[in-house]
């Protein structure tokens, strides 16, 4: 909001900024030091997962989260170290879509001075020294998230409320939409798998450990 007032009223920009504001009340985690540009950019860290240096072969992956949903991923972040020993960066994303328009203007810039040393987008320049698949979660359809799928160069899946809208408790519907910390951490385990990192077997044993249905209606198609 600050930034916004400074850019609209003090710089007399000729832009417009907006709030998406959610019902759901809950406390939110404090600003880590020196995060500020980072937020105004679209993308920061949270919390870094439990240093591996000692085995860098240990599994790890990259969480990303916008809005409340952000909550559960930060849920299965701690499913995944307790439950299965897998490490978790957690990167708060205010927007997607900052970060799409940074990354498009990065691409179009080393699109047009070939012969400049090629900048790097934001998203780019902060998981770049990380490891491990990267997973998003939103409460907005997968789309939202997808906006940077460009920008990565690795493993990435995103999870979103794709399907026909309805009415329920929080709790349900996310896990209709299957965005709730149990998928995010399935999710994740399946990324793993497929990149080799750990046994298939791990993602049957997690789907069966948090009772999941596995001839739940799709909810794209319900």
């Amino acid at each position: 909001m600050r930034e916004g007032m400074r850019r609209m009223y003090q710089e007399q920009e000729d832009i417009f900024y907006y709030l998406t504001v959610m019902n759901e009340n809950y406390e939110h985690p404090e600003m880590p030091a020196g995060a500020e540009a980072d937020i105004l950019k679209g993308m920061y860290l949270l919390r870094r997962g439990q240093s591996s240096d000692s085995n860098p072969a240990a599994p790890r992956v990259q969480l990303l989260g916008s809005g409340t949903i952000f909550r559960e991923v930060i849920a299965a972040a701690d499913l995944l170290k307790n439950d299965w020993g897998v490490d978790a960066d957690l990167w708060a994303c205010p927007s997607f879509t900052e970060l799409a328009r940074n990354g498009n203007a990065v691409q179009r810039a080393n699109l047009l001075n070939p012969l400049a040393r090629p900048q790097v987008s934001h998203v780019e320049a902060c998981l770049g020294d990380t490891r491990g698949p990267i997973i998003a979660a939103t409460d907005y359809v997968r789309l939202f998230a997808e906006q940077i799928r460009p920008f990565l160069n690795r493993r990435y899946v995103a999870l979103g409320t794709d399907g026909f809208g309805r009415s329920d408790t929080r709790a349900k519907l996310r896990h209709f939409f299957e965005v709730d910390r149990r998928w995010v951490t399935i999710a994740a385990l399946k990324a793993l798998a497929d990149d080799g990192t750990i046994e298939r077997s791990k993602v049957a044993e997690a789907i069966a450990r948090y009772g999941i249905d596995v001839n739940k209606p799709n909810p794209m198609t319900v």
